[in-house]
């Protein structure tokens, strides 16, 4: 096993253009958030039953997977793993660019974002959204921290350890609180339901190392890294995992509400007769982001190649967002039942499904947050020695 050590990565050609292309989303998201501030939602494809759009999916997803990538740190820290020791930093670092790219979506999404200074200083307790921003705020600090005992040198174990610790314990909370503003709707029948915070927790692990996985693989290209084959098959079996966690916890999900009579007609909605959402949830969620990546995984011969979890990694991302569009967008399109027990008929539209079509603004809104986070980990990869001089199956204590 050779020592490693971290260096910060050159400002090749590649490097350079593919900044610009990301400069270049960040540059169209917020020419988005001007146009949509002064012409107003009405140039989206939200509605009064759409309320959270495209922007949405990739923000939740985003702060979801955020928590997630931190899952590599906490396994080298606070469970003692050597093999993943070396790239706590990059767990770190990721973690804190995708948070602060999914809440840089919902910032520029509010119209007045001006009005981020009352909820960041006046706060409703009673509020699942009020504890989210406590706990998006502590994230960041707590990482912070984390990422900074790492780096200091002869800074004592014990003390990476116990911050590693609480870290790992505030993004479960984390991840809980995003899942219960969908469990805690109960208005919603696409939403009521308490498994929607172990179902986000499962999620978390899933985009989250799917999404480090990638990024980690493009910076050691970029910057002519090693990235040994045998610690991209170990970090693929463990995606792997939490690919079939996702699937077990959607699968409970959903046969827990088939045999609850009050959920009986969106599970209908969602698994039969729910047209694109209905394709999405097979298609994308199930078969895209959790069958395939499984099968690409321990596939006899091409599981074994550096190519599969890269290949598993994207397919999972692709059916993350499609599971957080048919959540997000699926359970607010599916109507509300505003006086149980009683028939309603009005002119307004109640009780039918509601429509939405995602605009290009929303696109671009969307895109501009994944922007931001890329390049906010580039860019500390870039000043900061964060990323390893190699990852080879040498340097982290792999045996061929």
């Amino acid at each position: 096993m050779e020592r490693t050590l971290y260096r910060e990565i050159k400002a090749t050609r590649r490097v350079w253009e593919l900044a610009a292309i990301l400069l270049g989303f960040i540059a169209a998201a917020l020419g988005v958030f001007f146009y949509v501030e002064h012409h107003g939602h009405i140039v989206t494809g939200m509605n009064n039953q759409i309320v959270w759009g495209l922007p949405h999916v990739f923000a939740i997803f985003l702060i979801v997977a955020a928590s997630g990538a931190l899952n590599v740190a906490s396994v080298a820290s606070v469970f003692d793993q050597q093999v993943y020791k070396p790239m706590a930093r990059l767990s770190a670092l990721l973690a804190m660019a995708l948070l602060i790219g999914g809440l840089a979506i919902l910032v520029l999404d509010l119209g007045r974002p001006d009005r981020i200074i009352v909820a960041a200083t006046t706060y409703n307790f009673s509020s699942i959204f009020a504890w989210n921003l406590i706990l998006y705020s502590g994230f960041l600090a707590i990482t912070g921290a984390y990422l900074l005992v790492q780096m200091s040198v002869g800074m004592p174990y014990w003390i990476v350890r116990k911050v590693g610790l609480l870290a790992f314990v505030w993004r479960l909370a984390l991840t809980t609180g995003t899942g219960s503003i969908f469990g805690w709707l109960v208005a919603r029948p696409g939403y009521d339901a308490a498994i929607m915070a172990p179902l986000f927790i499962a999620m978390s692990f899933a985009f989250g190392l799917a999404a480090f996985i990638l990024v980690t693989v493009t910076l050691c290209h970029l910057s002519g890294r090693v990235f040994g084959p045998l610690l991209m098959q170990r970090m693929g079996r463990l995606l792997a995992i939490f690919v079939a966690a996702v699937l077990y916890f959607t699968a409970v999900r959903h046969l827990t509400n088939l045999y609850s009579a009050e959920h009986a007609g969106f599970e209908r909605f969602a698994l039969v007769d729910g047209g694109i959402f209905t394709t999405l949830f097979w298609l994308g969620q199930v078969a895209i982001g959790g069958i395939v990546p499984l099968l690409v995984i321990f596939h006899p011969s091409f599981g074994k190649t550096p190519a599969a979890p890269v290949v598993a990694s994207v397919l999972v991302v692709l059916g993350g967002l499609a599971q957080v569009y048919v959540i997000v967008i699926g359970g607010q399109a599916y109507p509300m039942e505003l006086f149980p027990g009683y028939e309603v008929t009005s002119g307004f539209g109640d009780g039918s499904v509601a429509s939405y079509r995602p605009s290009l603004p929303e696109l671009l809104l969307g895109l501009g947050g994944v922007a931001i986070a890329l390049f906010a980990t580039g860019f500390g990869a870039k000043i900061l020695r964060i990323l390893p001089t190699s990852l080879s199956d040498a340097n982290v204590g792999q045996k061929r």
